[in-house]
């Protein structure tokens, strides 16, 4: 919802005080000049990046309209989860879990939380160390925070590429509009000698492109861009709370303090009180 009320008020503003200053929109549609800004754009986008992280940015641009998943409710599903694992652990021994973690589809608890269920790579992120906890593979809590720190690390440059690449062509879109303005120039001066009404409008083609380049840039993909690192932030955070709670029950805390533990290192707007906490697990 914010990008689609940014876009209006960016769209709004700048059509408005042209209006306002007596120009005429229909100056500003130059489809060509959107044609060599854009398939340029495009066209480098395609050259200076990888298939994997084409498909990255074409699969995370719808979702910035959605906005981020890693809502309060987010949260207390999460760790309603991780709290009634542990519990189970606790109760009937860590081998208990053994048949959660192999198949969560089919596991009851795991399935008491769609949303996260959902969420692959956060399902994957708790049954890979779960298991290594259940198989005893893992001696201590420090050698289970080096080998999670060694996969956030590596998501994180992952998750990174996208936002990265959408910030690089966002720096090339001012010059792309110029080379759209200098296109514009040289059929000016093929022009020259004929109609000064022509002349102009030509002058006037070249120098929207200019004016699309810089808006386009600064009024669309520059933020979308910052969104995007916004959401891989948050995606981060969220692996960090998991972490955090997994690391406190290996310490030897008990699964109410461990998810305190999580609690704790959500970001204070999203983060519930430990009251709404303890409603929540004793509900599910």
């Amino acid at each position: 919802m914010n990008v689609i009320i940014g876009i209006v008020l960016v769209l709004g503003c700048v059509a408005g005080g042209f209006v306002l200053s007596h120009g005429h929109l229909a100056a500003l549609w130059q489809p060509y000049e959107l044609l060599v800004i854009g398939g340029a754009a495009f066209g480098a986008f395609v050259i200076a990046n990888p298939g994997k992280v084409i498909k990255a940015v074409t699969k995370h641009l719808p979702s910035l309209f959605k906005g981020s998943p890693y809502t309060k409710a987010y949260y207390l599903d999460a760790l309603a989860l991780i709290y009634d694992l542990l519990t189970k652990a606790r109760k009937e021994g860590m081998m208990s879990l053994e048949a959660d973690v192999e198949d969560p589809e089919k596991s009851n608890i795991f399935g008491k939380y769609p949303k996260l269920l959902h969420n692959h790579h956060a399902v994957d992120f708790l049954t890979d160390y779960l298991r290594l906890m259940v198989g005893g593979s893992i001696k201590n809590a420090f050698e289970l925070e080096n080998l999670m720190d060694v996969e956030l690390d590596t998501h994180h440059e992952e998750a990174h590429q996208p936002a990265a690449a959408l910030t690089r062509i966002a720096d090339g879109l001012p010059g792309f509009g110029i080379v759209a303005a200098v296109l514009g120039i040289v059929i000016t001066m093929g022009a020259l000698g004929g109609p000064p009404e022509e002349i102009g409008h030509h002058v006037a083609a070249a120098l929207v492109g200019t004016f699309l380049g810089i808006l386009l840039a600064y009024g669309f993909v520059g933020p979308m861009s910052t969104l995007l690192e916004h959401c891989t932030r948050d995606e981060s955070q969220f692996f960090k709370v998991l972490k955090t709670v997994l690391l406190a029950s290996q310490q030897g805390y008990s699964p109410q303090v461990a998810v305190e533990f999580g609690r704790k290192a959500i970001f204070s707007t999203e983060r519930p009180t430990f009251r709404e906490l303890e409603e929540h697990v004793k509900r599910k």
